[in-house]
């Protein structure tokens, strides 16, 4: 099923129909992973080289195989005051949490976009994916929003954010359709807030931990128009998916539909269950559909695909620190 903006391909939609319209027609229930580590390691290795096509979906997984954890040691290090004023023990949920102000709203924020977004991981994850796939024609779709993709050197007309991006806010009054890039306000609300930069230009808390939980009034973000703000996150159906969205969605879709009947190489890597519809389901059906094609599942715990195309299946439980790693040596 085709869909579209305009005169434009909506991928987004065409993917998820294509999931939830063909996952019923695995009956035969599912195959976890097993066997032999270094012969999967092998299979995959053989299939990145001799695949017509490469479609990368990636999930939270790989984001924490880099090192962008959102609990333990990051979180302790640089959201420790919000940790001891409000309970909060990690930062996803406190993305969530109803601040008294919007003050300290706004500085929890900077936070949560600067070291998710404006850092480089401590691992090297995506370079050594990227120079697995550098010279393949490849598309990523991706349910990450912290970016790392484009910061390790990825081709941004192959990449396809679908929940959106740290880096963007959105007008409270999702009607305008317009982001606005939000690194200017990160940088001076970090400072505002006593954080200090290191020797590489990155923002630490000061030798005192003397960091404060709130933004000066005058720098709560705002619109060009004074309207109120929001992240550029997909929560519901208030999600802004702007041009730069649109765009990345039509090309996802021309990318599969041009690579159609081709040795195509389903690569899921770090997908867990909280969104199958957008990466695994889909993944599973189009491997279904195309005889010539591989599906690959790399998982900490969950490396799964239905019995039905399990003998073009390779699944992995591994870290994919380690195991992308192997595989570039």
């Amino acid at each position: 099923m085709k869909t579209f903006f305009n005169d434009r391909p909506n991928g987004y939609l065409e993917t998820i129909h294509k999931g939830l319209g063909g996952v019923r027609s695995f009956p035969d229930g599912l195959v976890y992973a097993s066997g032999n580590r270094e012969e999967a390691l092998s299979r995959l290795r053989g299939e990145i080289e001799k695949a017509d096509a490469i479609v990368i979906g990636a999930g939270s997984g790989l984001s924490t195989a880099a090192g962008l954890t959102y609990s333990g040691e990051r979180f302790e290090c640089y959201f420790f005051d919000f940790a001891q004023k409000y309970g909060i023990q990690d930062i996803y949920s406190g993305g969530f949490y109803p601040f008294p102000d919007e003050e300290t709203t706004w500085a929890w924020w900077a936070r949560h976009i600067y070291f998710n977004r404006y850092v480089e991981p401590q691992k090297p994850v995506y370079r050594n994916l990227l120079s697995l796939v550098r010279d393949k024609d490849y598309f990523v779709i991706t349910t990450n929003v912290d970016h790392q993709f484009q910061r390790a050197g990825f081709d941004k007309n192959r990449l396809f954010y679908t929940q959106g991006d740290y880096g963007l806010f959105q007008s409270a009054d999702p009607h305008d359709g317009k982001t606005y890039d939000n690194e200017d306000w990160v940088m001076k609300a970090m400072e505002a807030q006593g954080f200090v930069k290191d020797e590489t230009g990155i923002f630490c808390v000061p030798e005192n931990r003397q960091i404060s939980m709130k933004i000066p009034s005058e720098l709560i973000p705002l619109c060009p128009d004074g309207s109120a703000v929001v992240m550029n996150l997909r929560s519901d159906d208030s999600f802004v998916e702007d041009e730069g969205w649109k765009n990345a969605s039509a090309l996802y879709s021309d990318f599969l539909h041009r690579t159609e009947g081709k040795h195509v190489l389903f690569w899921e890597i770090g997908v867990g269950a909280n969104t199958p519809v957008i990466i695994k389901y889909p993944f599973w059906v189009m491997t279904n559909e195309n005889p010539d094609a591989v599906y690959a599942c790399m998982n900490q715990t969950e490396a799964v695909c239905p019995k039905k195309i399990s003998q073009r299946s390779i699944c992995m439980e591994s870290d994919a620190a380690e195991a992308i790693g192997e595989l570039c040596r």
